[in-house]
Order: structure tokens, then sequence, then C-alpha cells
């Protein structure tokens, strides 16, 4: 069927866009898929719909991952579904926009913990289920914004630049079994809303060396090729899928 037949992957924010995509790009490839967001159970049945059309194995479960007795509880049900965890994208996010003077701990608070601890704690959670595979792989989902900052989102830049070390730090502890690498995307197509409604005006004053926005497909063709068995050599590193609004 594919290259990740027999592999199991857990994409988190699974619902729409970007999750959506990788979801069912790895289901192209043969893995069976766990999705899992906070509230959405009407976006992620759709494209667990999307992902068994294509012949694979599905499971929705809701969660929290900002708390975690829920993440075990993911993690937990990943288990007694499929046994195995080989695959791990933690792809949720918040995209907050406000004014510096008007964020509050609490939005602050909130920000970094959808950001940038549920992909260290849910990281920490699957460990034992990812120990097992011969090839398990983890892949965080960046943002532009770490590399070039944008106004209004101290409290984003600060997270996704903090998956940037995660990362890094993830790596080297987990290696040789496990690769962990980060994925940026840069100005991507995608449905806006929930936390950031409208386009972030750090997106109308970039432009792309291509000439056109990226799509979420391809976002996720560098997220299949990293955890398949062509990724293997790859860990530690962040790849751009940004058009080159952005050259490191």
């Amino acid at each position: 069927m594919g290259e990740l037949k027999g592999r199991v992957a857990l994409v988190t924010g699974g619902a729409r866009n970007i999750g959506r995509a990788i979801a069912l790009d790895l289901a192209s490839a043969g893995a069976d898929v766990v999705l899992t967001a906070r509230a959405d159970q009407a976006g992620l049945d759709e494209t667990a719909a999307l992902c068994r059309a294509k012949g694979v194995k599905a499971k929705v479960i809701l969660a929290d991952i900002t708390d975690v007795a829920s993440i075990k509880s993911l993690i937990a049900g990943v288990e007694a579904a499929f046994g195995r965890l080989d695959i791990l994208v933690n792809n949720a996010a918040l995209r907050a926009e406000t004014q510096i003077e008007e964020i509050s701990v609490e939005e602050w608070r909130q920000v970094l913990a959808v950001n940038l601890d549920a992909a260290f704690f849910t990281a920490q959670a699957a460990l034992p289920l990812m120990r097992k595979s011969d090839a398990g792989a983890i892949i965080n989902i960046g943002g532009l914004t770490a590399y070039t900052g944008a106004k209004n989102r101290p409290h984003v830049v600060a997270a996704k630049a903090g998956l940037d070390g995660l990362t890094k730090a993830l790596a080297q502890d987990l290696a040789p079994v496990i690769t962990v690498n980060l994925v940026s995307p840069g100005l991507i197509a995608t449905q806006r809303g929930g936390s950031s409604p409208t386009e972030p005006d750090h997106h109308k004053k970039h432009t792309t060396l291509l000439g056109r926005r990226g799509q979420p497909e391809e976002v996720a063709a560098m997220v299949r090729h990293l955890v398949g068995p062509n990724g293997r050599y790859i860990t530690g590193q962040t790849l751009h899928v940004n058009g080159g609004v952005y050259l490191p």
C-alpha cells in the first residue's frame, strides 16, 4: 500500500487545514491514523472518513492537550486501539493576535500551553509506545514568525521559537531510534478561524520568491518524507516550507 504500511500516526489538531493534509498524506502512505483536537468533533470525523477512504484505519479521540491527564488518556486510547505508536505530529496551535499591552497572564499561558508545552508533554507521554517502534518519528510543526517575528504575537513567536529548541533537545535525548524534526510552514493558504479568524498582518507584508502561497499538502509532503524510510538520517533539523519567503 505504501511506505508507512503497518505504522500508526497520531496527529494533533487534525480537524482541518495542515493537520488534515498531514493525516491524509500519512494515510495515503499506508499509516493508520489517530486524530485529536479539543472540541471539533465534526472536523475530526470528516478527516477520519477521508483517511478511511484511502484504505486505512482512523480513530478520533477528543483531548485537551493543555492537560497532562488528558494527554495520558489520549495515549492510552491510541494503545488500546492499535497497540503501537510510530509517528507523532505535534500540529495543534493557537495563533492569537493581541496588542502587547492587552495580553493577559491567562492568554500568554494558554498560547504557550497549546503551542509549546503540549508538544513536550505529548511526546513524553508517547515515549513508552514509541520506543517499541523500530523507526519512531516525532514532527513538531513550527511557524515562520519564530524566525521573522510578528506584531501583536509575542506569545506565539516565543512558543514557536521554543519548539525549535525543544526539537533539538528531544533529538539528542531520543536518538538513535526516534528521530525528531521541526517543519516550519510559511504563508500557507489555509481556512482561518478560532484564535486567528482573519489573515494576520505579517502575511500581508511578506511575499514569496515563488510568487504564490503554499498549500497544506506541500507541508504534508515534507512531513511524510521525514517520517518515512528515506528520512531516517534526518534528525534535530528545522525544515522550512515557505516558498523562499525566509532564507535561513
